[in-house]
């Protein structure tokens, strides 16, 4: 098969990029190691997320703005071609500020946004009578917020489920309970070899496989310093909808269970819960919507984040093996729709998009970044 493109991953970013090979008319096969494997595509909150993305990175903010632009109509796309309402909105979203210090901290970033060239997507600070117009049941120590209009949020699981789907019906190749071990030239093509003694062939590969990639970008020449970081999330029983506009802590859902929580936590690859974490949730959560008191909460989970150095996403190709490509980010979620619409067709020509140059992975190489 090796006129195939392989995608080494699953979750949210290889099968974003498998739909977008497919579409330019690639045979694709996707292995993935299965949900066995630290997939942060199930545990995230389903955020499409652009006010906090990009400071100090305006390529990573045009990134993460063109993700939303393409948005709705990728979302409507995925409803009509597989049947699958991934119940994505785009209201606009709040970062609440508690107090004037919190406030006061959230102005000065939003400011250096605003600056930087390209402007600020949108982000402007508002006044506690503009949430309050908006989301009425806010706490009294609410003083403030940024306010982005690009924000949005989906259920992750439903989308995830949509991808696999609409990429079945282009014909990719899924194979599941596949963990790539080895990456190697093999006479015209490249080889990938699994822990369980399976070999694909293909003309072109993708490594798009979380937490996993540091090892297998490593092995084609590739400096991709991924690490975990834990996030914990709360979730109540259904509650009659009051949430319309998604906040950087919190967001309703479709069916009106929230969920709470943004903790970002050194912990290696330990996905498990805290009581202290989701106290501070908890008390966070009760600042914000005090109504939530009477709510029974009836989970939380911990999963672990794709994170680089920097935050930023990595797309790159390897010195050593030139149809061998990278996509990793810790954003599968808000850049999905560009991974599919955008990064997948360019990979598919051989290709980098020109919006990614500032993504390489020579920027984690000191020496090199300095010259030296």
């Amino acid at each position: 098969m090796t006129h195939a493109t392989i995608v080494i991953g699953g979750g949210l970013v290889g099968m974003a990029v498998a739909n977008g090979l497919a579409d330019a008319g690639h045979e694709v096969v996707v292995l993935d190691e299965g949900d066995d494997a630290f997939r942060a595509s199930i545990g995230n909150a389903g955020l499409a997320w652009v006010q906090g993305k990009g400071r100090g990175a305006p390529a990573y903010a045009a990134w993460t703005r063109l993700s939303a632009d393409l948005w709705p109509e990728f979302a409507e796309s995925l409803r009509a071609e597989t049947g699958i309402d991934i119940e994505f909105s785009k209201p606009g979203g709040f970062d609440l500020c508690i107090g004037d210090a919190d406030a006061e901290i959230r102005s000065r970033k939003v400011e250096a946004l605003q600056r930087q060239p390209g402007g600020g997507n949108g982000v402007v600070m508002v006044d506690r009578n503009f949430v309050k117009e908006r989301v009425p049941d806010i706490g009294e120590r609410v003083v403030a917020a940024s306010w982005c209009p690009e924000d949005g949020y989906l259920n992750p699981l439903l989308l995830l489920r949509a991808l696999h789907r609409r990429a079945a019906d282009r014909g990719v190749s899924y194979r599941p309970g596949v963990r790539a071990e080895r990456i190697a030239p093999a006479g015209g093509g490249i080889r990938v070899d699994a822990r369980d003694g399976t070999t694909f062939v293909g003309a072109a590969i993708v490594i798009a496989a979380g937490l996993g990639n540091a090892e297998l970008c490593r092995q084609v020449g590739l400096n991709v310093p991924v690490r975990p970081v834990r996030g914990q999330i709360v979730v109540t029983a259904r509650q009659p909808i009051f949430l319309r506009h998604p906040t950087s802590t919190i967001r309703q859902t479709a069916v009106g269970s929230v969920m709470f929580g943004n903790s970002e936590e050194e912990a290696g690859f330990e996905p498990v819960t805290t009581g202290g974490i989701l106290a501070r949730h908890a008390e966070r959560a009760l600042l914000e919507f005090p109504r939530l008191a009477d709510a029974a909460v009836v989970r939380a989970w911990a999963a672990l984040r794709i994170m680089t150095p920097d935050g930023r996403p990595v797309y790159d190709r390897s010195p050593t093996l030139p149809n061998v490509f990278v996509a990793t980010c810790h954003s599968g979620v808000t850049l999905a729709a560009v991974h599919a619409r955008v990064l997948g067709p360019a990979l598919g020509r051989g290709e980098i998009p020109p919006q990614c140059a500032a993504f390489a992975s020579a920027r984690f190489d000191v020496p090199a970044a300095l010259g030296t």
